[in-house]
């Protein structure tokens, strides 16, 4: 085993336990996964609370399916394969159980743009995949769709996605549309929020581009 593939298992058991921690994820619900090289992946294994995770446990796939270790790889493996698999742009994704997301999910209601905060997914909107099984090639069919131009979707009567170009990122991104899913669940017991217009989300996706430029360079 690599130094590389070791570390990289340690990031893994790391950002599990911090989505607990934050929150996003309690006992077994949700998984992680993350891109070793142009052909495998690491992911969570399936029925392993975060808390008891080893370095062995995590198990290494290629992008054909195949998987190798001690456990099974997560019943989620088909998504995280095929969003790495189809997106360079992606290095991590998170899959969490998200409380206010979930609520969401289970009502099928996208995320709209009542906040410009919304465009940090990737657009104008945060969209809900339709429901499939868990485990499911037709889920995995289903999130990419959601997940086109996005870097976020919601998964009906299921829970949340969220991707990123390494872990940190991934689960940065999951929290903040769990902030935001937070806020439109508010919004909606008091009534429904004004929209920002598409023009005006736009703008600020183009800004988005250079967001955090700063702190990425310090």
């Amino acid at each position: 085993m690599t130094m590389r593939r070791i570390h990289a298992r340690h990031a893994v058991i790391d950002g599990a336990r911090r989505l607990g921690t934050l929150g996003l994820n309690k006992g077994t619900a949700g998984n992680l996964s993350v891109r070793v090289d142009e052909d495998t992946l690491l992911i969570t294994p399936s029925g392993i609370p975060a808390e008891s995770l080893r370095p062995q446990d995590i198990v290494l796939m290629d992008f054909e399916g195949e998987w190798r270790g001690e456990k099974k790889p997560s019943s989620e493996w088909r998504f995280h394969l095929d969003i790495l698999a189809g997106r360079p742009d992606v290095g991590a994704v998170v899959h969490t159980h998200a409380p206010y997301c979930t609520v969401l999910a289970c009502l099928d209601k996208p995320i709209p743009p009542f906040h410009y905060m919304v465009a940090v997914a990737g657009g104008s909107d945060i969209r809900v995949a339709p429901y499939a099984t868990f485990g499911t090639e037709e889920l995995s069919r289903n999130a990419l769709v959601a997940l086109e131009g996005r870097k976020a979707c919601l998964l009906s009567h299921h829970g949340m996605i969220a991707t990123g170009p390494d872990l940190p990122g991934a689960i940065k991104l999951a929290v903040e549309v769990e902030e935001l899913a937070q806020q439109y669940v508010r919004i909606l017991q008091l009534g429904t929020p004004a929209l920002l217009a598409e023009d005006e989300m736009d703008r600020v996706l183009e800004k988005f581009k250079t967001y955090g430029a700063n702190a990425q360079t310090a």
